[in-house]
């Protein structure tokens, strides 16, 4: 083999090397964008998730706020007297309409007595022994309302339950 010969065999071997750089290179930067595109598909993903959350949730504050006033509406009715019977439509009607509002957002009332409790959804606040046909644990009187929108607790009811 003559130098000349030598030397193209030289340049052919340096110019597949290059080449099999080149190749791994361009594989690498194919991966990366690869994942630049998956990551940026998550991201997106995960604001539609998010912005459907706080929509979904963003009543949240509101109904924490308006849930006194509606406790206060239900003492009111329970203390009326018959001598002011056209406040006492007036309040039952302020009432039914709280609550209508609060339902259409999302926001409904936990039932309690007669379930068993639930840590979840419920504080115990007192506790009496069980009676006949009863069973340990069981929500015997609601004190006040436990409310939920729609699987989220925003305020917990406060009940007696029965134990042994």
């Amino acid at each position: 083999m003559s130098d000349d010969e030598s030397e193209d065999v030289g340049e052919k071997e340096e110019l597949e090397d290059d080449m099999a750089m080149l190749e791994a290179k361009v594989a690498e930067l194919e991966k990366e964008l690869q994942y630049s595109q998956a990551e940026t598909a998550n991201a997106r993903q995960r604001g539609l998730r998010d912005r459907a959350e706080a929509i979904r949730f963003g009543a949240a504050g509101l109904a924490s706020r308006i849930i006194p006033a509606i406790d206060s509406l239900e003492k009111a009715i329970a203390n009326e007297n018959s001598d002011n019977e056209a406040i006492a439509d007036g309040v039952k009607m302020t009432l039914n309409s709280l609550k209508n509002a609060l339902e259409s957002e999302g926001v409904t009332i936990l039932e309690t007595t007669g379930q068993i409790f639930d840590p979840t959804q419920m504080e115990a606040i007192a506790t009496v022994p069980v009676q006949d046909g009863q069973e340990s644990g069981e929500v015997v009187e609601e004190i006040e309302s436990g409310y939920m929108l729609h699987d989220r607790v925003l305020r917990p009811a406060k009940v007696i339950v029965t134990s042994e």
